[in-house]
């Protein structure tokens, strides 16, 4: 690729003169390996100038710049910047060009790695974290979500100080437990609260601490299991959507293919986003999950709208990368794969586009398993499908069963037998 260049900034020297020239040739080149577009390149190198120049003001050597440093030029500097044109003043623009020079800079040994928080909660964390990992086998958002909620606990039991187990009582945790309860806005939410609280308490009861007492300081809010129905879309709802599919537009062939993962094989937005080029056998007409939620490998059927789908955006629309990831960035850096939070995103906008009233991407998960026992399916070729550890979490999709509900009703009280 060439030499890039935005005629706004084209007279910036801080490349050739400036402190961190040794760096620059670097810098461009790891943005043009990001496949970074020319705007984009030029606002970096606009925000990276403005920051030399405010470097050079305080005497600022290269060697102390962190993330400290960074905040204190986009917090306390932008916004009464009087330096000279041109340079880049948009902070949005100026915080991304500064990340990635934070990254070259470390890559090329010129500053020092990120610190770790060293506090006593935080190597605590760190240790209960390597334990949940290898010893439980737990995902990294489960472990994150647990991490979050005992984390806050022993912050406020401790702050800075040292860990005390023993120093944490029973109304502590009760307490503490009645304040993020507030933060759920339906009671049995709460229940992840309870989990992490006693999982962290187990962790502890493994090393030899006497925790039983605050193991059963909470117990899980009432949460009926089964009580409701789960939420699928409508034979009506679901051609709605179908049809809405095969638009023309930006990124709308990756749209039509994530929709496709979710609907036809009740993918989750996690195990759309991790699909690699190599899980997919086109000639045995299959597709391989290996990272999902239960850490398994499983085999599905590849059905032939969703190949179509794929091939498609694979053809016509996937941006060229070294990447295996099947689902990549349309925009920098195009060599990483989409996240779970881009497929949801996706999926939110594919029911917008249909005209339909619903947000949550699960649903497609939900309306795959009811068209399953729609279509006569037995619950464990359901629970088969969605690669359920325990026949029990499908269950709840018993009471759309309603082909097999009908031969148990018994007759409405005082109806004609």
């Amino acid at each position: 690729m060439g030499k890039v260049q935005s005629p706004r900034i084209s007279c910036i020297d801080w490349l050739d003169e400036g402190p961190l020239a040794p760096h620059g040739q670097a810098y461009k080149q790891y943005l043009i390996d990001r496949a970074c577009a020319a705007s984009t390149f030029g606002n970096c190198l606009g925000g990276v100038a403005h920051f030399v120049q405010w470097l050079g003001r305080r005497r600022i050597r290269v060697r102390r710049i962190d993330e400290t440093v960074v905040a204190e030029f986009l917090n306390e500097h932008l916004s009464h910047c009087s330096c000279a044109e041109p340079v880049q003043r948009d902070r949005r623009n100026c915080s991304a060009a500064l990340g990635h020079l934070l990254v070259v800079l470390r890559a090329q040994g010129a500053i020092a790695a990120p610190a770790l928080s060293a506090t006593p909660v935080d190597d605590e964390l760190r240790h209960y974290d390597e334990h949940m990992n290898h010893v439980c086998g737990l995902a990294p958002k489960t472990r994150s979500a647990a991490l979050r909620i005992a984390g806050r606990l022993l912050s406020q039991r401790f702050g800075g100080g040292a860990v005390d187990i023993s120093a944490i009582r029973a109304e502590h945790v009760r307490r503490f437990f009645g304040q993020q309860a507030k933060l759920y806005s339906k009671p049995a939410s709460a229940a992840a609260v309870v989990a992490a609280l006693r999982g962290y308490f187990r962790y502890r009861a493994s090393l030899g601490d006497t925790v039983h007492r605050l193991i059963g300081a909470v117990s899980y809010p009432a949460s009926w299991r089964l009580a409701s129905l789960p939420k699928t879309l409508t034979a009506e709802e679901i051609k709605q959507l179908i049809d809405s599919l095969g638009q023309a537009g930006r990124s709308m062939r990756r749209a039509d293919a994530i929709v496709r993962c979710a609907l036809d094989l009740g993918l989750r937005s996690g195990e759309v986003a991790l699909l690699s080029l190599d899980d997919i056998d086109w000639r045995a007409g299959t597709i391989t999950l290996r990272r999902t939620k239960s850490r398994r490998e499983d085999v599905l059927p590849l059905p032939a709208t969703t190949a179509e789908a794929l091939a498609a955006y694979l053809q016509f629309e996937r941006p060229k990368t070294s990447n295996r990831a099947v689902f990549v960035r349309h925009i920098a850096p195009r060599d990483e794969p989409v996240g779970p939070d881009l497929v949801r995103k996706t999926i939110r906008q594919a029911y917008a586009r249909a005209g339909l009233p619903y947000t949550r991407s699960h649903l497609l998960r939900h309306t795959m398993a009811n068209r399953l026992l729609a279509g006569g399916s037995s619950l464990k070729e359901v629970a088969d499908v969605l690669r359920h550890r325990s026949l029990n979490t499908t269950l709840i999709y018993a009471k759309l069963d309603s082909r097999n509900l009908v031969e148990v009703a018994l007759p409405w009280p005082g109806s004609a037998a």
